[in-house]
């Protein structure tokens, strides 16, 4: 992410001071580690990151320094990395699908902690990973809405396939435990429930004690003007259901935030080409660069206009369609937005909640792209 030496009040001050031209993201370590003790402090279990919402360096040492001890990794270069920058760190492998080179290359490197949910993968397991100390987590899915997105369209076993693998895990001599996701922004603390019964169901038929239980991703990021989400009452409920869905055989519980642990700490400033018979915004950011999943999931409208001065513009809001600088029409942020109607070429729009996704997704298409880095001590006001 190339950070500066430079940490600046926030990001007014930077624009006001620099006008720059390309899109800026600011990073505040601050708040990424708030944020990161709220989990730990919250969560009634081990808290790992989701290292591929954001694999940045500072990220990813700040999360240690705050006191993260486990991390989500899909690649053998996600591995890697944080062997590199958090080496004590447990690593759970939780991308259910490998190539053998690259389940070869995570036993060299340490990992004991999978995710499976098919029996094509789990035999790839069997005969590649040692068995002695290694935990094999057999993931399932359900038809639950209240998700952005459905995780389950491409990764889970249905309950019934679950537990014939779970079965065939412990047989095995592999650490058995179930794990899933409710999917990408999830609203409904609910779906933590059913799939939680649904967990002690499948091992009750494959007559398997779990040793542990990961509750997945899915906590929801600020995205909206409206309240923010209320992560503790996810967690109590999470902590109360499984007590009552286990019983005396309760396992341990796993969570792995990505964007619901990252979203927070970054921020990305939008300059505006051009506003187009008072119709159109056209930013210098969009859909090819940090904003590539907003189409998918839904807009952020926690949205400040500055002009180039840094000064806020305080018209009177009109729903406006905001284009991006490539030369494809696709690239357009969903629906309307309503930004100030004295907005103008050269102002600034500070999009807020931008961490998960942003930096990972940037194409540089069209020869756009560039994006600045500034750390900031908070990212308002």
């Amino acid at each position: 992410m190339g950070l500066t030496k430079t940490i600046w009040a926030n990001p007014r001050e930077y624009l006001r001071a620099n006008a720059p031209d390309d899109p800026i993201l600011f990073f505040a370590p601050a708040v990424l580690q708030a944020t990161a003790r709220r989990f730990l402090d919250g969560f009634p279990g081990l808290v790992t990151y989701a290292v591929k919402s954001n694999p940045d360096e500072a990220v990813i040492g700040n999360l240690a320094a705050a006191g993260v001890q486990g991390y989500d990794v899909a690649s053998p270069a996600e591995i890697a990395l944080i062997r590199r920058l958090a080496p004590a760190a447990a690593l759970h492998y939780n991308n259910p699908v490998r190539a053998r080179g690259e389940i070869a290359q995570a036993v060299g490197m340490g990992v004991r902690s999978w995710s499976v949910d098919s029996e094509s993968e789990l035999a790839k397991l069997i005969e590649m990973v040692p068995a002695a100390g290694t935990e094999i987590s057999v993931r399932f899915k359900l038809p639950v809405a209240g998700a952005a997105y459905n995780f389950g369209a491409k990764f889970g076993a249905a309950p019934a396939l679950a537990a014939r693998l779970l079965a065939r895990v412990a047989a095995a001599g592999f650490t058995p435990s179930l794990t899933f996701h409710p999917g990408t922004q999830c609203a409904d603390p609910m779906a933590w429930d059913a799939y939680i019964r649904t967990a002690a169901t499948i091992a009750a038929d494959a007559g398997v004690a779990i040793a542990r239980l990961n509750v997945g991703g899915g906590f929801p990021a600020h995205r909206t003007n409206g309240a923010a989400p209320r992560l503790e009452e996810i967690f109590a409920l999470i902590d109360r259901v499984t007590g009552e869905a286990f019983g005396p055989a309760r396992p341990a519980l796993v969570c792995e935030p990505g964007r619901g642990m990252v979203a927070e700490a970054f921020s990305v400033a939008a300059r505006v080409k051009a506003v187009r018979d008072e119709a159109h915004v056209f930013l210098n950011d969009g859909v090819y660069g940090s904003m590539a999943e907003l189409p998918l999931i839904g807009i952020i409208d926690r949205i400040e206009v500055m002009d180039g001065d840094g000064a806020p513009r305080r018209g009177a809001p009109r729903p406006r369609i905001v284009f991006g600088p490539t030369c494809d029409s696709v690239d357009r942020l969903p629906g309307e937005l309503d930004l100030p109607g004295d907005i103008a070429e050269g102002d600034y729009v500070v999009i807020h909640g931008m961490g998960a996704y942003s930096t990972v997704t940037n194409s540089r298409f069209n020869g756009f792209g560039a994006l600045g880095v500034a750390t900031t001590l908070g990212l308002h006001g």
